[in-house]
């Protein structure tokens, strides 16, 4: 077993350095941004429209990234936007000012999609066809971990924030290093899947509305979380501690919630899964306490981190499998498409209500989409066509991580006499 994962990480282990300093440092900014911006008198509405920017610029990327990397290469495209996103961490300091950050959150996000798009169809190129299963898995263990510790820089945190950003822009400028230095051969770029989005709203709807409206959960969680937090007293510190329980509830709730999934009816588990993350985001403005909100939301955010992976496995259920790529493709928009509105309904709502305007907008989408779940379960039968699929845990991503993806319903990367081979390899 240790042989074999040394064999399966030995083609791609620059790519994951890569991955996991790039991580670091996104995940560092997106925090620090509404710590900067809230310290610096932005309104929640404000911040949210600049949090809205980055995943503009995000869903903007995805048809951005492919004819870049076609035309400049894998290696030239990675750095040149590594070096935008590490000048534009930079420059946030620079122009302080809510239109200029709106501007720069926009580039930053378009080129972030790219710099992520490289590394995924590299990965997805590099791994043998019959590991890109255990490669996704590898893949979005760097990822979950990544953006847990990186939460954690925030107590580095001094009056200004100059060590932050620059600490960002250094770990972006890091990620280039393995990238650049490697000898393997780039791989081709293949052409984006032609979209089916009218075809996935009459055979599965359920997927579609549980994209868009998990991404409109998850859009002001991540743009609004550490306001919210620090609204209620946290210092950065206690900011970031927030952030990580969510990403470690996501990470490790996940997978017993998915394979549950896979053994009982799909859409009756996420109509469980919706409801309880709406209790818990309900009753969070009744506990504003540190040690209750961190249980609260590492509960929460091991349900809501579910909830897209979920919608995927679902669409997989329901569509041949020749449509799957594309039907993916289209789910990834969507969810951009409502991480990208959330930050600015839910910054609204917290401007009339303060703080917890933030659980209160969460637990009022999550329970919409709980109720057309429930609507759909009591009076539509959903066609589930060939072999169900399995989940797999994953966050927002590019299309190139799907066929990696697939591979892994293929072969059960968290079944546990092999986790256990693996703790013991």
């Amino acid at each position: 077993m240790k042989m074999n994962l040394f064999t399966t990480l030995g083609p791609i282990r620059s790519i994951l350095f890569s991955v996991a300093l790039l991580l670091l440092g996104n995940g560092l900014i997106n925090t620090l941004l509404a710590l900067k911006g809230a310290g610096e008198g932005f309104s929640s509405m404000v911040l949210g429209s600049i949090m809205s920017s980055y995943f503009v610029g995000f869903i903007c990327g995805t048809w951005v990234s492919a004819r870049l990397i076609k035309r400049m290469g894998h290696i030239r495209t990675f750095a040149f936007c590594a070096a935008i996103c590490a000048s534009v961490a930079l420059l946030h300091l620079i122009f302080v000012d809510p239109w200029a950050w709106l501007a720069l959150r926009f580039i930053y996000g378009l080129s972030y999609i790219t710099l992520v798009t490289v590394i995924e169809s590299w990965l997805n190129s590099q791994a043998a066809s019959h590991e890109r299963g255990k490669v996704f898995a590898i893949y979005m263990v760097v990822n979950l971990g990544a953006l847990a510790a990186a939460q954690q820089i925030l107590r580095l945190d001094n009056d200004n924030g100059f060590l932050l950003f620059a600490l960002v822009s250094i770990l972006i400028c890091w990620a280039l290093l393995p990238i650049t230095m490697t000898r393997r051969p780039q791989p081709v770029m293949p052409d984006r899947p032609r979209s089916s989005l009218l075809a996935l709203l009459r055979f599965a709807p359920l997927a579609v509305a549980s994209a868009a409206l998990s991404g409109l959960a998850m859009g002001a969680f991540w743009g609004l979380a550490p306001v919210y937090a620090n609204g209620l007293g946290f210092d950065a510190g206690g900011v970031g501690l927030v952030m990580s329980m969510t990403i470690l509830g996501g990470a490790l709730l996940q997978v017993p919630i998915g394979r549950y999934s896979d053994r009982h009816d799909r859409p009756k588990v996420m109509t469980r899964v919706v409801w309880l993350a709406v209790l818990v985001a309900a009753v969070m403005p009744l506990f504003p306490t540190q040690s209750a909100l961190l249980v609260l939301f590492f509960i929460w955010g091991g349900l809501a981190f579910s909830l897209y992976p979920l919608a995927v496995a679902q669409l997989i259920d329901q569509l041949e499998p020749e449509e799957v790529v594309a039907g993916s493709s289209d789910m990834l928009v969507l969810h951009g498409a409502g991480c990208a509105v959330a930050p600015l309904l839910a910054g609204a709502l917290m401007n009339v209500v303060g703080p917890s305007g933030l659980p209160v907008y969460i637990a009022l989408v999550l329970a919409i989409l709980g109720g057309y779940a429930l609507y759909r379960r009591h009076r539509v039968t959903d066609l589930v066509t060939g072999e169900a699929g399995h989940f797999e845990p994953m966050v927002q991503t590019s299309g190139q991580v799907l066929p990696m993806m697939l591979e892994a319903q293929q072969y059960d990367l968290f079944d546990t006499d092999e986790l256990s081979a693996t703790g013991s390899a």
